[in-house]
């Protein structure tokens, strides 16, 4: 049984309590309890709530996604060799090296928080229209067509489909997951 209650009858604010939830205790003007959804807006840390039947079909589309671009990627690394390999590789995990430019700022940050300086360039490289776009002119090209590059630019789709699959998105300026 904890001892510290919330007091919000004689001060009109929310006291923080100690024996909560992992994401802290009360905020003013209402609390979030259990992990649902209340009509205020999120403001980061870990979501607690179940995901709805439209979440789960979107999910596993992103995942089919994935792994239609990977086995893409993985079949012009056989048929062109180790440059279409290696830049699958390198293209599957560049994205991510997006976080190196906040990671000065990283420790004083929530927990799931980028860095607001790390975000544009964050989103940048997880916008799916980006590869696909090039992707598309890549292929109107004709026999101008370079298969490293076409691995490359899978490598980066089916990155940016797994991250959407596990529930990574586009972040907020403020660097928190968008809903």
């Amino acid at each position: 049984m904890s001892t510290a209650t919330s007091d919000t009858a004689t001060s009109g604010t929310a006291a923080p309590r100690t024996g909560g939830s992992r994401t802290g205790g009360s905020r003013p003007g209402g609390s979030r309890t259990g992990g649902s959804r209340t009509s205020e807006p999120h403001v980061g840390g870990p979501r607690t709530a179940k995901p709805t039947a439209l979440t789960v079909i979107r999910r596993v589309a992103w995942l089919a996604n994935a792994v239609f671009w990977s086995v893409v990627a993985a079949r012009e690394a056989v048929d062109h060799g180790w440059p279409a390999g290696t830049l699958a590789l390198v293209f599957l995990i560049a994205p991510d090296l997006t976080f190196l430019v906040g990671l000065r700022d990283a420790p004083h940050m929530a927990r799931g928080q980028l860095p607001p300086r790390a975000v544009p360039f964050y989103n940048a490289a997880h916008r799916a229209l980006v590869p696909a776009t090039l992707i598309a002119v890549l292929l109107t090209v004709g026999q101008a067509v370079w298969a490293p590059v076409l691995a490359a630019l899978c490598g980066w789709l089916a990155h940016i489909s797994y991250d959407r699959a596990f529930g990574f998105g586009l972040r907020t300026k403020e660097g928190f997951q968008r809903d």
